[in-house]
């Protein structure tokens, strides 16, 4: 479980899904681009809830570990895209001429 601040609010994400958070605002940063990601996560009350993420360059996020015990709510779709986001921006598919058939399979 990490410890994640967003615009002054701070709540619980698991690991890897805030691990992931940070390298996608960072890629997006790099990129010069914007996404918004919801997330599902523990507020500080403990609740859970769903969070909305907008990153940008100007995003300031701070992730942190905790010793808190709690089992963080699962991600995976939300840590797939933003997986697959990633690899786009970093390692962009080469560029393809008009007359280049589409492979869709």
């Amino acid at each position: 479980m990490k410890h994640v601040t967003y615009a002054g609010r701070a709540l619980f994400l698991e690991d890897e899904a805030a691990d992931w958070l940070m390298e996608y605002a960072r890629a997006l940063g790099n990129a010069g681009m914007t996404d918004s990601i919801m997330l599902h996560a523990i507020g500080l009350d403990g609740n859970e809830i769903d969070a909305t993420f907008l990153l940008n360059a100007a995003t300031a996020l701070l992730t942190q570990t905790t010793p808190n015990a709690l089992d963080g709510p699962t991600n995976d779709e939300a840590i797939g895209y933003m997986q697959e986001q990633t690899r786009r921006i970093v390692s962009p598919p080469p560029a393809r001429t008009v007359d280049d058939p589409l492979d869709l399979y």
